[in-house]
């Protein structure tokens, strides 16, 4: 049984919309996995994939190192979190302040946060196949595509030995957009304008 961890997640800022948080996940791979251990609180940061295996909400997979402490810890809830681009809103940024300058600051995001039951995948066919799915999904649309059989067979078969595949099976999937919702369309286009101009931070 998996503990409750809630998200705070005003009304307008949920996103319930499956094929957006999946998208987000597609674009924003590389999640922050934290786990509750016997030892305390564990955070490792991996890149996963989500897959259709019939059941309601899916599953995520991806690999980890062999000696990587997560692998251990079979069948334990985790909290799986994707983060899309952020960034700094200024109270400058709102054309309304110069009619009403009670504005504040605040930080925009979206991200999507998964609960779920880690599972451990030790077979090396699995495991050589999230690889392979890895590799073409992050490969795709560069002009020459890596893949495995360019390395010497020995050599992946060395590789893939020292990892694992886990596999997390969603229990609970939501999403938190927080992008200026709550203002205006006036200032909503100004903050835009501005996390969109050349001198902005790129994150």
């Amino acid at each position: 049984m998996i503990a409750r961890v809630d998200m705070y997640t005003p009304p307008h800022f949920a996103v319930t919309d499956r094929a957006r948080l999946l998208h987000l996940i597609a674009a924003h791979p590389l999640a922050s996995l934290v786990q509750s251990t016997k030892d305390g609180l564990s955070a490792n940061v991996i890149p996963l994939y989500w897959v259709d295996d019939g059941s309601e909400l899916g599953v995520l997979r991806g690999h980890v190192a062999r000696k990587n402490p997560l692998r251990q810890e079979t069948d334990s809830a985790i909290l799986a979190l994707f983060q899309a681009g952020d960034g700094y809103v200024s109270p400058s940024f709102y054309p309304s302040k110069a009619r009403d300058p009670r504005v504040v600051p605040t930080w925009n995001y979206a991200l999507v946060q998964i609960k779920g039951t880690l599972r451990a995948m030790d077979d090396v066919d699995e495991v050589r196949a999230i690889v392979s799915h890895m590799t073409a999904q992050h490969e795709a649309g560069r002009d020459r595509l890596w893949h495995l059989d360019e390395a010497p067979a020995d050599f992946i078969q060395k590789m893939l030995a020292a990892i694992v595949g886990i596999e997390i099976k969603i229990e609970q999937i939501s999403g938190k957009f927080k992008l200026s919702q709550n203002q205006s369309a006036e200032n909503q286009a100004g903050i835009a304008a501005q996390l969109a101009a050349p001198w902005a931070v790129a994150r």
